[in-house]
């Protein structure tokens, strides 16, 4: 069963579940520019008391944050129905496969646990992917609400983190297929009924789980810099070129941090998405 399989089968679940992130990383990424004006009529308020405060902008913030707020607890309340039972549609074609194979039980259990993968990347992945992409396109468009070369200079970031994660998916694409190598065989360990061979056996596994962990590194690294550059740049232009108010600064401040933040889970889930590639790959052969 492949991923386009697998969704299409779970379609109105999956749609449903991705619709409510979008809603509440929308409202979310809102919030700033929202919660900027109410600085500043608070700030002009505090200098000239016979002045009341607009409350539009502090109900429209309030609002949002009702969203943002409500809709998450509707996500969290739905996902383990919807997930709960794609996953029981793979462990059943799991386990057709594996009784047309005559498998080993423990054998069908190891690779049902392997498709818990394809769940928790529907769950957490694809969601967290979502929200990430909502993050930096909201974060680009906030600044250049602002002024356009916020914006220009954190989309010049966009090529060199392209770069980057492309590079670290392609290195760890094979370290994940022996990793799912091993796992697969993870009750032959056991069946060796000898601990020490069962504590080599996920040593092994740990030392590919460590170098994919490297590649990581190395590219989590090179991408911090590349965002410290940004951060400098942008900090410059809003404070030493542009006479912004406090809520301003505050709202641009806002939408950098997003961004810096959305960036860096990029290679975590280009991490995921190699392998889930790797997981779907088996799954297809496995019912072919």
């Amino acid at each position: 069963m492949r991923i386009a399989e697998l969704l299409q089968r779970h379609r109105r679940g999956v749609i449903m579940a991705l619709a409510l992130v979008a809603v509440e990383r929308a409202a979310w990424i809102a919030e700033p520019s929202a919660f900027g004006p109410v600085i500043d009529a608070f700030a002009e308020w505090r200098s000239d008391p016979t002045q009341l405060p607009s409350v539009t902008s502090l109900l429209i913030w309030i609002g949002l944050f009702a969203i943002n707020s409500l809709v998450g607890a509707i996500r969290r309340s739905a996902d383990p129905k919807i997930y709960g039972w794609i996953f029981a549609d793979l462990a059943a074609a799991v386990s057709k496969r594996s009784l047309v194979e005559r498998s080993p039980t423990a054998q069908t259990v190891a690779r049902a646990d392997l498709t818990r993968e394809f769940i928790d990347f529907l769950r957490y992945r694809a969601p967290e992917a979502l929200e990430e992409l909502i993050g930096l396109g909201g974060a680009l468009v906030g600044l250049a609400f602002y002024d356009w070369r916020l914006a220009l200079t954190g989309g010049l970031t966009a090529l060199p983190l392209a770069i980057l994660t492309s590079s670290m998916a392609g290195r760890v694409a094979s370290l994940q297929a022996e990793a799912h190598d091993m796992n697969e065989q993870s009750y032959r360990a056991f069946a060796s009924e000898d601990p020490e061979q069962v504590r080599a056996h996920y040593r092994s596994i740990a030392d590919i789980e460590r170098r994919i962990g490297r590649n990581g590194a190395v590219v989590f690294g090179a991408m911090r810099v590349c965002l410290l550059v940004i951060f400098l740049v942008v900090l410059y232009l809003a404070i030493d070129l542009d006479n912004f108010t406090a809520g301003q600064i505050y709202s641009i401040v806002a939408y950098i941090w997003t961004f810096v933040t959305s960036s860096e889970h990029v290679p975590e889930l280009a991490h995921s998405w190699t392998s889930l590639q790797d997981l779907s790959a088996r799954m297809g052969a496995e019912d072919a």
